[in-house]
């Protein structure tokens, strides 16, 4: 599929100089030794960006040319304590408080369903099926608030073609883990658990749809979903289901856990529309984390050339 470019990225913005200040000594070196090869060899031609070192446990990964935007990073302290992840606890400071004891390795997924090529796979065996790239998204909250953060990840449709779906695959179903004894929220019926959630397998294969092994260059925290979580910049936070442990190609829909719980509050799709309110929130604004004013939300969350052909001719009122 060919995706465009958001007019509003800016290449020189898209690194928190605070956070990547080794990354910026590597590029910087990098720059040089390119200055110095341009003038003993004028033929050669631009490349792409050479990978990072790996740090933190992070295989090396590119910066994505689909990062979507210059706007300004969320801190990475509002980023890890400013969460909805309700295994942890209900309140927003509940996840960063409490997920000291949670162990993401180590980690396997079971790909499985529709799939040529199903198997169990080790977190790290995934992570060299698809290259890592960095993208720098934003992300809205159905609660109207939202964030920009860099994750750094996998794109989904790339590692699908590598495990070549069947015709029957329509839909992607994921599962979440279950595990009480290091996550205090599931000892309460806050939600039925495992968490599950569900693309369209043409949403799934869209070159934005990214599952996150980490953001701001560092591994996922435990509470922004370590160590595997799917990221979908288009749609409502709560369809970025974490601590993935299944990803299952299946020919009919599945079910996702706030549909379950409420489906008059939360669709399927729950793709960001100012224009579909919530019943207890309004959609046409939202708050930056970190910002005091309210601004205006977009559209599909500004990625409206990327994505709005998916739903061609599609009722998004009744279909939210």
């Amino acid at each position: 599929m060919l995706i465009k470019k958001p007019a509003d990225v800016a290449s020189s913005e898209l690194t928190s100089e605070a956070l990547y200040l080794r990354r910026r000594e590597f590029l910087a070196a990098g720059v040089a030794v390119a200055t110095l090869g341009s003038r003993l060899a004028r033929a050669v031609e631009p490349t792409a960006p050479a990978p990072a070192p790996a740090v933190d446990g992070l295989p090396p990964f590119a910066k994505s040319p689909l990062s979507t935007t210059s706007e300004k990073q969320t801190s990475l302290e509002d980023a890890t304590h400013y969460n909805n992840y309700y295994e942890f606890g209900t309140s927003k400071s509940d996840p960063a408080e409490n997920a000291g004891a949670f162990k993401p390795r180590p980690w396997t997924v079971k790909l499985e369903g529709e799939l040529a090529k199903p198997r169990t796979i080790d977190l790290d065996e995934l992570m060299k099926l698809v290259p890592l790239e960095e993208r720098i998204y934003r992300m809205r909250c159905v609660e109207a608030w939202s964030m920009v953060i860099p994750w750094v990840g996998l794109p989904l449709g790339a590692l699908l073609k590598k495990l070549a779906p069947t015709s029957k695959a329509k839909f992607v179903e994921f599962t979440s883990i279950v595990r009480p004894e290091q996550m205090p929220g599931q000892t309460a019926p806050i939600l039925p658990w495992p968490y599950v959630e569900g693309l369209r397998i043409d949403e799934a294969m869209n070159p934005l749809t990214l599952l996150a092994v980490g953001l701001y260059g560092k591994v996922l925290p435990n509470q922004n979903g370590a160590p595997l979580r799917l990221v979908v910049p288009w749609k409502y936070g709560f369809k970025g289901i974490k601590a993935i442990v299944s990803i299952k190609l299946t020919d009919k829909q599945p079910k996702n856990t706030w549909n379950i719980l409420s489906p008059e509050e939360y669709g399927f799709y729950a793709n960001v529309n100012p224009k579909h309110d919530h019943p207890r929130w309004s959609q046409a604004k939202e708050r930056r984390i970190g910002e005091f004013f309210k601004r205006e939300t977009l559209m599909f969350n500004g990625y409206a050339d990327q994505v709005a052909s998916l739903y061609s001719g599609m009722d998004l009122d009744k279909n939210f």
